[in-house]
């Protein structure tokens, strides 16, 4: 169904543009969310890093 090239076809992408918006910057919110989870799981001793060196 091709999007016609008047009003209603500009308002339907804008509102498609406004719901995907929301989702891209929840996506970001998620992945941001997750970096604290990640320091958690790689965890560094220091006696490690010294005794590799």
């Amino acid at each position: 169904m091709p999007i016609q090239d008047n009003l209603n076809g500009a308002l339907l992408i804008s509102a498609i543009d406004f719901v995907l918006s929301f989702v891209i910057i929840g996506g970001i919110g998620v992945v941001l969310a997750l970096f604290p989870l990640l320091n958690r799981l790689g965890k560094v001793d220091d006696e490690t890093l010294k005794k590799s060196h």
